[in-house]
C-alpha cells in the first residue's frame, strides 16, 4: 500500500513538472524553430494550464492530509516538489490573464484615436449583431469561436471555398480560394471584399492557411479571397509582390461574378503576407484599397537583417538572403524597395497593426516604428499590442490573443468598408 501511495505521489509530481515545463514557454523565448510552437501556444492555452495546475495542487493537498503509515519522509520531499512546481506554474500561467484587462483598456483608445471617438456608431446596423460582444470570452476559449453564419430559414450554413486558378504574365499558375457570404434578403447585391495573404517567411504556405479567418469573416457578409504567391528561394522578390498584384487584377476583372463591390476592398496579411499586403496597399498599383490589416508583418527588412531578434528561431538573415538574394550591403536599393516603411506617405489607406510584444520572429519595435511613421504622415493608423503574445499567436484561433485581435479587426474592417464613408 505504501508503494502504491508513493507511486501516486510521484505521478502527481510528474504532472506538475509537465505543466510547469509548458508554462515556462509563456516567458521563455523558443531558441529554435522546432520549439517555436511551444512559445506560440503556451500563452494561448494558459487558462487551461492554470486550471490543470490548480487541480494538481488541490489533489496534492488532499493527499497531504491523508494519514498513511511509514511514508512521512517520502511524502515530505514529494510534497515540496509538487508545491514548488505548482506554485511556479500557477504564477506563470496567470500572467496572460492578469495582463488582459489592461491590454483591452489600451486598445480601445488606440482605435478611437485613429478612427474617431464615435467610430463604433458608424458601423452599419446590420453588421453590429454579427460582431463579437467582448474582446475576450472564456467560454469561446473552451468551445471555440461561434460563427454567425445562418441561412435565412435559421438553419446552420457551411461556407465552402471555391478554388480558382490565376495565370501570371509569365505563365505560372497560382491557386485562389473564394469564400462567399450567405445569401440573405437583407444583404445588398454587392459585398465588400477582404483579400487575405498568408505568411510563411515567403518560403511556404497556401491560401488554405487563412481558411479559419476567411470563413469567419465571410459569415459577416464579406466576400473573402485568399490568394497565393510563388515562394523563395526559387522565386525572389519582387516576384511575390507581382503575384499579389496579378491576383488583385484577377479579382478586379471578375468582381461582378462574385458580387464584389470594387470600391470596398481591404487587404489582410499575416507575417510575410502582411509585408506583401502593405506593399500592395501603399504602392497603390491596381485595385483601390480601402484598408489594410497587418498581423505581425516585417516593415524594415534592412533593419531586421542587422538587428534580428534574440533568440532568432527562424534565422532571419538566412530567410532574407533567400527572399532577396543577399544582404543589404549587396542589394541596398532592393531592400529599400521591399520595405513597407519606405512606402509611407500621406493619403494611405487606414491601417490596423497587430503585434505580439513577445514576438521573436518579427520584433514588435518595428511595428511601433511603422505606427509612428504612418501617424507622422497624417494617416489613420491603430496599433494593438498584446504583451504576452508570440509570433503567429492566432494559430490558436480561439486563444485570448486572437480573440482580442479579431474583436478589433472585425470592427476596423466593418468601419473601413462601410458604404459611403
Amino acid at each position: 500500500m505504501v508503494v502504491l501511495w508513493q507511486l501516486i505521489d510521484w505521478a502527481i509530481a510528474a504532472c506538475a513538472a509537465i505543466a510547469l515545463f509548458l508554462s515556462l514557454w509563456i516567458v521563455v523565448p523558443a531558441p529554435t524553430f522546432f520549439l517555436l510552437p511551444l512559445g506560440v501556444g503556451a500563452p494561448e492555452v494558459s487558462p487551461f494550464l492554470l486550471l490543470g495546475q490548480g487541480i494538481v495542487l488541490a489533489l496534492a493537498l488532499v493527499l497531504r492530509g491523508a494519514k498513511v503509515k511509514n511514508r512521512e519522509r517520502s511524502r515530505s520531499f514529494v510534497w515540496l516538489l509538487i508545491l514548488g512546481f505548482s506554485a511556479t506554474g500557477l504564477v506563470l500561467s496567470s500572467l496572460p490573464l492578469l495582463q488582459l484587462p489592461a491590454t483591452v483598456r489600451r486598445a480601445e483608445p488606440q482605435m478611437q484615436k485613429a478612427l474617431g471617438v464615435n467610430y463604433s456608431s458608424q458601423i452599419p446596423a446590420q453588421v453590429q449583431p454579427l460582431l463579437r460582444s467582448r474582446p475576450f470570452v472564456l467560454g469561446d476559449l473552451i468551445w471555440g469561436l461561434p460563427e454567425p453564419a445562418m441561412a435565412p430559414e435559421g438553419r446552420s450554413l457551411t461556407i465552402e471555398p471555391q478554388r480558382q486558378t490565376v495565370l501570371t504574365p509569365d505563365g505560372a499558375t497560382l491557386a485562389l480560394d473564394i469564400y462567399q457570404p450567405p445569401r440573405s434578403p437583407t444583404q445588398p447585391d454587392l459585398h465588400p471584399a477582404i483579400i487575405t495573404i498568408y505568411g510563411g517567411a515567403w518560403q511556404r504556405g497556401e491560401p488554405a492557411a487563412t481558411a479559419r479567418f476567411s470563413i469567419y469573416m465571410a459569415a459577416q457578409g464579406y466576400t473573402v479571397v485568399a490568394i497565393d504567391y510563388r515562394h523563395a528561394p526559387e522565386y525572389r522578390f519582387p516576384t511575390q509582390l507581382e503575384d499579389v498584384q496579378t491576383a488583385l487584377e484577377w479579382v478586379g476583372d471578375r468582381a461582378l461574378n462574385y458580387d464584389i463591390d470594387l470600391s470596398r476592398i481591404a487587404l489582410v496579411g499575416w507575417s510575410a503576407g502582411a509585408h506583401l499586403a502593405m506593399l500592395a496597399a501603399y504602392q497603390a498599383v491596381g485595385l483601390p484599397i480601402r484598408a489594410v490589416v497587418n498581423y505581425y508583418g516585417p516593415v524594415n527588412l534592412s533593419a531586421g537583417y542587422y538587428d534580428p531578434p534574440v533568440p532568432d528561431p527562424i534565422d532571419t538573415r538566412a530567410v532574407l538572403d533567400a527572399f532577396l538574394g543577399g544582404s543589404p550591403a549587396q542589394f541596398p536599393e532592393l531592400y529599400q524597395q521591399a520595405s513597407p516603411i519606405f512606402s509611407v506617405r500621406p493619403g494611405l489607406p487606414p491601417t490596423l497593426l497587430i503585434y505580439g510584444q513577445r514576438d521573436h520572429v518579427v520584433k514588435p519595435s518595428y511595428g511601433q516604428q511603422l505606427y509612428e511613421q504612418l501617424h507622422a504622415s497624417g494617416n489613420q493608423v491603430a496599433l494593438i499590442a498584446i504583451p504576452w503574445a508570440e509570433h503567429a499567436f492566432d494559430a490558436v484561433f480561439r486563444g485570448p490573443s486572437n480573440q482580442i485581435a479579431l474583436y478589433y479587426t472585425e470592427r476596423f474592417l466593418a468601419w473601413a468598408l462601410r458604404p459611403n464613408p
